[in-house]
């Protein structure tokens, strides 16, 4: 049986290979059930909002998450591995 490491190796392997959008929405769709990618999406755009400087009313106004959610995205953002930072970056360059 393989162990956590090498499965989530193979998942993040799996994901830098698509080369797509629609690749990409339906590996998701397959891999994920609609409340876990509606939940990914919504820390996601918690971290864009924070990010540029919103405040968490704003936040949660725009996102309906709760303050624990974005309060969890921020310590993220603050402490995490800078995937969060790495990827809006990028985004923001193009």
């Amino acid at each position: 049986m393989a162990n956590y490491e090498e499965n989530t190796a193979k998942l993040f392997e799996a994901i830098i290979g698509l080369e797509s959008i629609d690749e990409c929405e339906h590996f998701f769709n397959d891999l994920c059930t609609i409340k876990e990618l509606k939940e990914m999406s919504q820390r996601f755009e918690v971290a864009r909002l924070l990010s540029d400087g919103l405040v968490y009313s704003d936040i949660a106004d725009k996102t309906g998450a709760s303050t624990t959610t974005i309060s969890r995205v921020n310590r993220s953002l603050t402490y995490g591995e800078n995937g969060y930072k790495t990827v809006i970056e990028r985004m923001n360059e193009k």
